[in-house]
């Protein structure tokens, strides 16, 4: 036993002999530049070439890295065999990602490529004001060396590209408004926001199918049209209006818009806004991909018809391009440099569709109102408000997507008679969604009991404006007969005078005559 131990040592001086004279001959130069040598022979005889996407790019986080781990957890969750999950913060979905020094193939324009996750332990670090993880995080990426011009750019292209598009997807979305009185948060930003769950969608949404399916399509023509913009040289921005009575599903409308796109919605209050100034800091202050909302603007401010206004010179200020902005609250035309703070016409227009508007990409402005007919029609055109969507009462398409929506009830499951019963009477109504609804919400629970009191006030309702019409054709024919009798009134008088006045005239004439007659008798 004393031999083997005696033997083993020696063996182990010889090895710390050889280590020490291979250090000696080799230095570490001298094997650095051995391995670095190695390592240049051998990718001049690869095929392949090999990029490094490292996950700290020297203190700052490396964003391609992040997309890159985004990417392939869309592919990986179908190919991969050891996967990890990730859940990110404000994000309700759970993402895969590949597990350590694990690979993918991926297929890109019909060229394959490889990505494999290399994770080492990081050596010890010397003092530094930001630690840095322990372990070193970095993808791979080994592509053909005649495919590199092929697809090397255009692929991260794709990468971060998709990557926003799965972020955006997995986040929940963001309803903002701006802070009260211009105030600014921790961060330095005058919008203040909460997570954003309104579950409304196009599909829930009470509105004739038609319609609602010209309205996604031009939003998802829009969505993808960055192409189109570009080149017809117009910013990438779109506006909507929604009009109609209250309680139609305006709000709704815009919540579905949202959900459809995956956008954030930046709920503008223009009261709290007190210069053009600062509307265009909130607007610089918003993100692309996002739906800006201006609510009940005919009630946010005075922007009423201008044609219809009496007081035009002293209520309204004329901008550089023509357009009148009326002072809110009706205040005189210092603007922002006499140090009225009030906000304009002019820049609101501005905000819309001027030069300011072009700061961000992909934006979408929505303006409601309950009253069309007060906006100025400088805030209609196109290029401001593209689209106009009149939000008008319950229909019946719209309410059978209602019947379905809280009762569970197709068109096959509701009686003959009744269906045409409430066909026949919900245009005359004149209810609106949010009426129907609170009448189907208050009898969910027995839904033979829903339809019919839905029924009932459809047709109380009807035979209420079919009497108000009633009474106000009435009211407008005795109006009509009392004119007509006052212009009678008025002309005969004159009717009167002028046969008196012929009558004087024709008298007149005959005396002339008869004393002309008599006049030449006596002469002869």
């Amino acid at each position: 036993m004393k031999e083997y131990w005696t033997s083993l040592a020696s063996l182990l001086g010889v090895l710390a002999f050889c280590q020490s004279l291979l250090q000696v001959v080799f230095p570490p130069e001298l094997r650095f530049a051995t391995v670095k040598l190695f390592n240049r022979m051998f990718h001049l005889f690869s095929s392949h070439c090999y990029f490094d996407i490292t996950e700290i790019d020297g203190v700052n986080t490396n964003e391609l890295y992040n997309a890159v781990q985004l990417y392939l957890s869309s592919s990986v969750s179908i190919t991969g065999s050891r996967l990890s999950l990730t859940r990110a913060l404000n994000s309700s979905a759970i993402t895969f990602g590949l597990s350590n020094n694990d690979s993918i193939v991926d297929t890109f324009n019909g060229i394959s490529v490889l990505w494999e996750h290399v994770v080492t332990q990081r050596q010890s670090q010397t003092f530094s004001w930001r630690p840095l993880p322990e372990e070193k995080r970095g993808f791979t990426l080994r592509i053909r060396k005649r495919d590199k011009s092929l697809i090397l750019d255009s692929y991260m292209d794709y990468i971060m590209e998709k990557a926003n598009d799965i972020r955006r997807k997995n986040q929940d979305r963001l309803l903002y408004t701006n802070s009260r009185g211009g105030s600014l948060d921790s961060r330095g930003h005058p919008w203040e926001s909460v997570p954003f769950k309104h579950p409304s969608t196009f599909d829930t949404l009470a509105m004739d199918p038609t319609k609602k399916q010209e309205i996604m399509d031009d939003l998802k023509d829009f969505a993808n049209g960055q192409g189109f913009y570009q080149k017809t040289g117009r910013a990438w921005k779109r506006g909507y209006l929604l009009f109609g009575p209250p309680g139609t599903g305006k709000s709704s409308m815009i919540a579905a818009m949202a959900n459809y796109l995956g956008y954030d919605i930046y709920d503008l209050e223009l009261t709290e806004v007190h210069t053009n100034s600062e509307l265009r800091k909130l607007l610089m202050k918003t993100s692309s991909k996002s739906i800006i909302v201006i609510e009940d603007i005919d009630c946010s401010l005075t922007l009423s018809n201008r044609a219809k206004s009496n007081n035009v010179s002293t209520n309204v200020i004329r901008s550089s391009y023509g357009d009148m902005g009326e002072m809110r609250g009706g205040g005189g035309g210092g603007g922002e440099d006499g140090g009225n703070t009030s906000i304009t016409l002019s820049g609101l227009l501005n905000f819309t569709d001027g030069l300011w508007s072009c700061c961000g990409s992909e934006r979408i402005f929505v303006f409601t109102t309950n009253h069309i007919e007060k906006l100025d029609p400088a805030l209609l055109r196109s290029g401001r408000m593209d689209m106009h969507i009149f939000m008008n009462y319950c229909s019946f398409p719209a309410l059978k997507i209602l019947l379905k929506n809280y009762l569970g009830l197709n068109e096959s499951d509701l009686d003959g008679v009744v269906l045409k019963e409430l066909e026949g009477v919900v245009d005359k109504a004149e209810m609106t969604p949010a009426d129907v609804s609170e009448v189907l919400i208050k009898n969910r629970r027995d839904k033979r009991k829903a339809v019919k009191e839905l029924l009932e006030a459809l047709k109380v309702r009807a035979k209420r404006i079919s009497e108000k019409n009633m009474v106000s054709l009435r009211e407008k024919g005795s109006e009509y007969l009392e004119e007509e009798q006052e212009k009678r009134a008025l002309e005969s008088p004159k009717e009167g005078c002028e046969f008196e006045k012929e009558e004087e005239s024709d008298c007149k004439k005959g005396n002339d005559e008869k004393q002309e007659s008599t006049t030449t008798t006596i002469e002869k």
